[in-house]
């Protein structure tokens, strides 16, 4: 596979609706709140093809110009998407009160309700450009008042090339040498969310039970999301696009970079959700061998001991373990992964193989 530019509008539109990230339908730094007029209306089941724009090469210490800052990195003017050109000269956030992230909706899906569940599938994510940035700012990142050394903004603009097994994201040695190092693409969408009661716009960066900036890299295509309503019509939103991201996300970013995400919006009832997964505090994620409790909080143990108590109350609910049975089987047969700890809030999330549980009966109404 190659990357065509998917330009606003141009290519592959697999959903029933198309959501552009034009200025009007997208939030720059803030997450949608209940007072927000969404985008779109759609029934439940509808599949919704957005386009995402990512942040890097449209902040302000980049310049607040994409297509100088990408041309200077030798990009062809035609490739740089008219859609962030769009949004960084037409749009504004305050850098010391917003967070980075470009999101695109809300959209109001039909029959959810607070206290359901909205259920996100993933069905195909393509990469819009060939390239993207990783970077390590401010202060940010794992090694706080270590690196970045010398200028206090390190974006490292990282080509994408074709192999025969795919997708690659390539990188020097040493600053402006041969690209040698290469690593595969697994692309996702960093934040996947549902608005939040009331009036305030929450911080882009720092994820919640609403969902946005999870970072969960499990969240591939084929994947599902699912999210507590919190307000009527639920209010989705896509954004923080992802080319490939390693657990932890240490420097501070993924490799960031647009895709065309195409999704499905399904409710669940909150007496089908209870059936199949008991009260969910927070997101949780379905793989076709994994299912995912997380655990969030500013403290990294504190959100891996959250993670474990979602993950016993998720065993017991759905196939009635006692416990501390659950809780030995968490130990001898789950991985606990560190989603981020670089957005304020820290995540962790868990592997449960369903397969262990096969011969259990389990509620199947989600």
């Amino acid at each position: 596979m190659t990357v065509d530019i998917l330009q606003p509008g141009v290519g592959e539109i697999s959903g029933a609706h198309y959501v552009p990230s034009s200025p009007d339908n997208v939030m720059w730094g803030r997450l949608p709140c209940a007072v927000d007029v969404p985008v779109l209306k759609v029934a439940a089941g509808s599949s919704v093809t957005f386009d995402t724009v990512s942040h890097e090469g449209i902040l302000e210490d980049q310049g607040k110009d994409p297509l100088a800052y990408f041309t200077g990195h030798g990009v062809a003017a035609e490739h740089v998407l008219d859609d962030a050109i769009e949004i960084a000269a037409s749009l504004s956030r305050n850098p010391a009160i917003d967070g980075p992230h470009v999101v695109t909706g809300p959209v109001y899906v039909e029959g959810a309700e607070p206290g359901d569940l909205l259920k996100i599938t993933v069905e195909k994510l393509l990469p819009r450009v060939p390239y993207g940035v990783i970077s390590n700012r401010h202060g940010k990142g794992t090694l706080v008042g270590v690196l970045p050394r010398g200028p206090e903004n390190v974006s490292v603009f990282t080509p994408v090339e074709q192999r025969d097994s795919g997708l690659v994201g390539v990188l020097p040695v040493s600053e402006g040498g041969e690209r040698v190092v290469e690593f595969p693409l697994a692309p996702f969408l960093g934040t996947m969310g549902v608005a939040v009661a009331g009036d305030e716009h929450p911080h882009s960066v720092p994820p919640g039970a609403h969902g946005g900036n999870i970072d969960i890299n499990l969240l591939v295509e084929g994947t599902v999301l699912y999210l507590p309503v919190q307000v009527a019509g639920a209010l989705a939103y896509v954004g923080d696009p992802h080319f490939a991201q390693g657990d932890g996300e240490v420097a501070l970013t993924a490799l960031e970079a647009s895709l065309r995400a195409t999704v499905r919006f399904d409710v669940v009832t909150r007496k089908d959700a209870l059936a199949a997964f008991g009260e969910l505090a927070g997101p949780l994620v379905r793989t076709s061998e994994y299912l995912v409790p997380t655990g969030l909080d500013v403290d990294l143990g504190e959100a891996m001991r959250r993670c474990v108590r979602a993950a016993i109350d998720l065993i017991q609910a759905r196939w009635g373990l006692d416990e501390h049975l659950a809780y030995a089987y968490l130990s001898a047969a789950t991985d606990f992964d560190i989603s981020q700890v670089v957005d304020i809030v820290c995540g962790v999330h868990a592997r449960i193989r369903e397969s262990d549980f096969a011969r259990i009966q389990a509620e199947e109404t989600a």
